[in-house]
């Protein structure tokens, strides 16, 4: 055991035990602060940390510790880190309209995974002309270096506090809290409901951008006030800033939006509604060969391909427990002439392959059984919610469900984990990290199932990671309501975090649906089943594909692999005849016959990102050649149409091959 700090030996007999996470342990007075106990370290760790965990629950630095607890210390490259220096900005920003916007009423103001953002209700609308006076105040109280000071207070003083105050937002929050549990936090003039945890004070915070401001529903509801929510971020360096900017700039050219449109893959129709994307024809194309690669890879893992109803009794997803989770955020129940006959459009597949399982006898000789299915499901998101492709209210997932025996569900998730490692390997999503995602074991209220059930589905995700190597966050509360799951969020080339891949173990579903197998004791016994999406939903993972690529798809990806371009209309036939020979080779083709000069084709192609740029004219067609320009390396001199045809497919072929060389198939 260390020896005591010398600048915290206080009452030497009221000393805690901090345990940290290497499980050394150290003694220090009775109150001391997550602070004092990071100057005990070092004073570059003082001035670095920014929150703490205290037993698992993350504290502000400067709030006492009195007991034996074990103590984590987070600085900006943590995620509660970077959570606590933007709850903090939060309120900073709120400080500043509170001076700026007298008479601004406050909803929430949260941390978000970049930045945070604040719903008010101000008197004067906020524009975006205003967003240089926010900053510039903000700045001018960090300089103020004011305290954030945190204390408990009862339900009734919370109220009438804010109820004074005409705070109507945060009276209404308040009401539903229990007391004894109301903190506030207070810096300056400016006193926040708040579970907190804050920085010591503002003058950690050196760089400021308001980025945007939008509506948003109070409390996310269509029939509440619409509130003005100010997006912002904030940085501990300038250079920080900077670089997140020149990001955003990046983003924005990579916007799946913006490339989805210009790359002809999809459109949205007010007529046909908000959030049910179209798909032309090249991202049809594009879609299609996913499925196809998808297809190609579980019909190795044993896999068999279903189909299902877009609806569903309302019956069906009350047994599942889907009606209770998603039911507000359902699209409203189709009622048919027949009396009490009502279907709901399906939210998830799971219920439909579960009935699937059910309709034969199955014995344990059967089992693993696989049901695959690119199942389109639909939710009722807000309005202000939706985002191109990546929040819509009708998505297909590339579903699967797997019923297996206890004794198999370990190897079973790991061939899971396979086909994901598989997907991002082909795709160039190797920078990806893993999270565990269980239950709260403080709030069991939110989940079904035993005990024992989730005790058996948690220990086997654990096991498979441990047993693959792969190092995984744990993190409690996040998982689904019906069994825990492993989450992958790949980073993409700039560096952004997405939620892609999950698989999900459930003992719970069988148990509702009644789902049995005769065992070789010649007894009924339950299966497992395992729910896994290793795109997660096609939408969404197109959205990412096309940003994290910037629309310059995988050669064996891309709807168009060649364009050929002739320098003048009278060599348009000779295009059209390489166009059908490299047609017969498989090759996805465009012919660029405008009456354009060459220099304006080839540009226009480019912003196209199609890989290969064919330039065709008296030489070429004398010949039979093609001059080959490749996207990104500019000319590559000319050569025979079969010998391009054959470099491409060889090209092509070594990347469909590279992933099976990786594991070793």
């Amino acid at each position: 055991m260390l020896p005591l700090h010398p600048s915290l030996k206080m009452n030497v007999q009221n000393m805690i035990k901090i345990t940290f996470p290497d499980d050394s342990v150290r003694e220090y007075a009775e109150g001391t602060t997550a602070m004092q106990i990071a100057e005990s370290i070092s004073s570059r760790l003082a001035q670095d940390v920014l929150a703490a965990s205290v037993n698992g629950e993350i504290w502000d630095l400067m709030r006492p510790i009195t007991s034996d607890s074990a103590v984590k210390l987070f600085k900006w490259d943590d995620a509660e880190g970077k959570h606590a220096f933007w709850h903090s900005s939060a309120h900073l920003m709120a400080e500043a309209l509170q001076e700026l916007f007298p008479g601004t009423k406050f909803g929430i103001g949260p941390a978000i995974e970049n930045g945070f953002y604040y719903d008010v209700d101000p008197e004067t609308p906020i524009k975006d002309s205003d967003f240089s006076a926010i900053e510039a105040k903000m700045l001018e109280l960090v300089a103020r270096k004011e305290s954030i000071k945190r204390e408990s207070i009862s339900k009734e003083d919370a109220i009438k506090m804010f109820g004074d105050r005409g705070e109507t937002y945060k009276t209404e929050l308040i009401g539903e809290l229990a007391d004894g549990t109301i903190t506030t936090y207070t810096q300056g003039n400016f006193t926040d409901l708040c579970r907190g945890p804050h920085l010591p004070n503002t003058s950690y915070i050196k760089a400021v951008k308001i980025l945007s401001v939008a509506g948003a529903y109070w409390r996310g509801d269509e029939k509440r006030k619409q509130l003005v929510r100010l997006y912002g971020i904030t940085f501990p360096k300038k250079k920080m800033l900077d670089e997140y900017l020149a990001l955003l700039e990046e983003a924005k050219k990579r916007d799946h939006r913006k490339l989805g449109k210009e790359l002809e893959l999809f459109t949205f129709s007010q007529a046909v509604g908000q959030g049910l994307p179209l798909w032309l024809p090249r991202g049809t194309q594009l879609r299609m060969r996913l499925e196809d690669f998808l297809k190609r890879i579980q019909k190795r893992y044993g896999y068999q391909q279903v189909i299902t109803p877009h609806i569903g009794q309302k019956e069906l997803y009350i047994t599942s427990g889907h009606y209770a989770k998603y039911g507000k955020d359902s699209f409203q129940p189709i009622h048919t002439p027949q009396d009490g006959e009502e279907f709901l459009l399906k939210p998830m597949n799971c219920p439909h392959h579960c009935e699937i399982f059910k309709a034969f006898p199955r014995s344990y000789k059967d089992l693993p059984i696989r049901f695959a299915e690119f199942g389109t499901v639909y939710r009722y998101e807000q309005s202000g919610e939706l985002h191109g492709l990546t929040r819509v209210r009708g998505f297909t997932q590339d579903d699967a469900h797997l019923f297996c025996r206890p004794d198999q569900l370990k190897d079973e998730f790991l061939k899971v984990m396979d086909i994901i490692f598989i997907i991002f390997k082909a795709l160039d999503f190797e920078n990806f990290e893993a999270q565990i995602s269980l239950r709260d074991p403080n709030n069991k209220e939110k989940y079904i199932g035993s005990d024992e059930n989730w005790d058996k589905a948690e220990r086997a995700i654990v096991e498979a990671c441990q047993e693959k190597g792969l190092k995984a966050k744990v993190e409690l509360g996040e998982a689904a309501f019906y069994g825990p799951k492993l989450d992958f969020m790949v980073k993409d080339a700039i560096g952004r975090r997405w939620q892609l891949g999950t698989i999900q173990v459930d003992y719970n579903l069988p148990e509702r649906f009644e789902l049995e197998y005769t065992g070789d004791d010649n007894k009924k016994h339950r299966p497992v089943m395992i729910h896994r999406a290793p795109f997660g939903s096609m939408e969404r993972f197109v959205a990412v594909l096309i940003e994290h690529t910037g629309g310059k798809f995988p050669l064996w990806l891309t709807p168009d692999q060649v364009v050929i371009m002739p320098i003048s209309e009278k060599f348009n036939e000779y295009a059209y005849k390489v166009s059908s020979i490299l047609e017969d080779q498989d090759i996805r083709v465009l012919v660029d016959d405008r009456n354009e000069k060459i220099g304006r084709k080839i540009r226009d192609n480019e912003l196209k990102r199609i890989p290969y740029m064919l330039v065709v004219g008296e030489k070429e067609a004398e010949n039979d050649e093609v001059s080959v320009r490749k996207q990104g390396e500019g000319d590559k001199g000319s050569m025979n149409i079969t010998t391009f045809a054959s470099l491409l497919n060889a090209e092509v072929e070594e990347m469909m091959n590279h992933w099976q060389k990786k594991e070793g198939k």
